[in-house]
């Protein structure tokens, strides 16, 4: 995923993600990025600094721009900032957890036993979400066992 800053021709400054430069290209040229506050599709990259990681691999953060015009107030009626993509997304992630809330069994910390005895007959299948830690979760995966993380969005975080 790559974060792009951006601007319409009308000055307006806003961010959005995409799955690869080439991605970004081809949405542009089909007219799919458009600015949020006015709805313009005449979008460009703003200049950015590049993010550059360490031997340490911790990401050093970028260098901000030494001015950055304040950005003007969004119309009245406008659009969250958020792309439309990115609110479908957030709310088909929401409806895939809301489902799997619903439909398994919370078995908390036990999902590695309760995932890893149905995996090898010792309990009967069963629809299951629960906590594991890293660690947990590789040596899952390492075994055979399929396993994902529930979705989690930024709302959740609260």
């Amino acid at each position: 995923m790559i974060r792009y800053a951006l601007h319409c021709d009308r000055k307006h400054e806003f961010e959005s993600w995409f799955q690869s430069s080439s991605a970004y290209d081809s949405q542009v040229k089909r007219k799919l990025v458009t600015c949020p506050i006015c709805g313009s599709a005449k979008v460009d990259k703003a200049i950015m600094a590049p993010r550059i990681v360490s031997k340490k691999g911790r990401a050093t953060p970028p260098v901000e721009p030494a001015t950055t015009p304040a950005p003007e107030a969004a119309p009245s009626g406008s659009t969250s900032l958020m792309m439309a993509q990115e609110r479908e997304l957030r709310t088909k992630l929401k409806e895939l957890r809301d489902h799997i809330v619903k439909n398994a069994d919370n078995v908390g910390e036990r999902f590695a036993n309760e995932a890893r005895a149905m995996h090898y007959g010792d309990k009967e299948h069963r629809p299951i979400y629960g906590e594991a830690s890293p660690d947990e979760a590789k040596s899952l995966i390492d075994e055979g066992i399929e396993v994902s993380p529930l979705p989690t969005l930024p709302e959740d975080r609260n």
